[in-house]
């Protein structure tokens, strides 16, 4: 079985994670990786229905997301999570939950200048939480602690997509966690030898 991880891609809303997981996805499925998303959005509706936005119920929904990627990847899948999950001390703990675990844990802090965020934000939301409008809006009016030695940094404002993908596919080849492209190459070659072979 390959080892497990668990890609864990923090920043606000807008950075791109969203983006950034569906650039990644099917090349990490070409590379024969079992992947699964577990999305933010997706989990507060699914999972963690009925929580609020206080620092208490943010930490609760980065626990129930942290305990199902580290199910996952223990038993060797490849995770990302994409959610905002804003608080470092939350973030930790949940690497050391997955870690312990035998799996590993990539911190991707995607980020991107606030007028950039707010440029992107087409539901107004931004604009809204800086004239006070909105309470508790992560990176305006609560807070939002950066990684400060993340294993990736991407700014999508001034990276393409495919530009932040190719770091993180690099590192994760760099560790061992997939193969490198050119050896699913061969052994795709191969295979279309021996198939070619067999059919004479």
């Amino acid at each position: 079985m390959s080892q497990g991880f668990t890609l864990w891609f923090t920043g606000l809303s807008g950075a791109g994670k969203t983006t950034l997981t569906n650039e990644l996805v099917p090349q990490l499925k070409a590379r024969g990786v079992k992947i699964e998303v577990l999305d933010g959005d997706e989990v507060r509706t699914n999972l963690s229905k009925g929580l609020g936005f206080s620092k208490e119920d943010r930490d609760t929904n980065i626990r129930r997301i942290g305990y199902v990627a580290r199910l996952l990847s223990r038993n060797g899948v490849g995770v990302i999570v994409a959610a905002i999950s804003p608080y470092k001390e939350i973030r930790d703990e949940v690497r050391k939950d997955v870690e312990a675990n035998g799996a590993t844990f990539v911190e991707v802090f995607v980020q991107a200048s606030l007028d950039t965020l707010v440029s992107r934000d087409v539901k107004g939301l931004y604009k809204k939480a800086i004239a006070g409008e909105i309470a508790n809006f992560t990176g305006v009016s609560d807070p939002y602690e950066a990684p400060e030695s993340p294993e990736i940094l991407v700014s999508s404002d001034t990276e393409t997509v495919a530009e932040s993908a190719a770091k993180i596919l690099d590192h994760l080849e760099e560790n061992g966690l997939i193969q490198p492209a050119y050896f699913l190459a061969q052994q795709e070659t191969e295979a279309r030898f021996a198939s070619a072979g067999e059919a004479q």
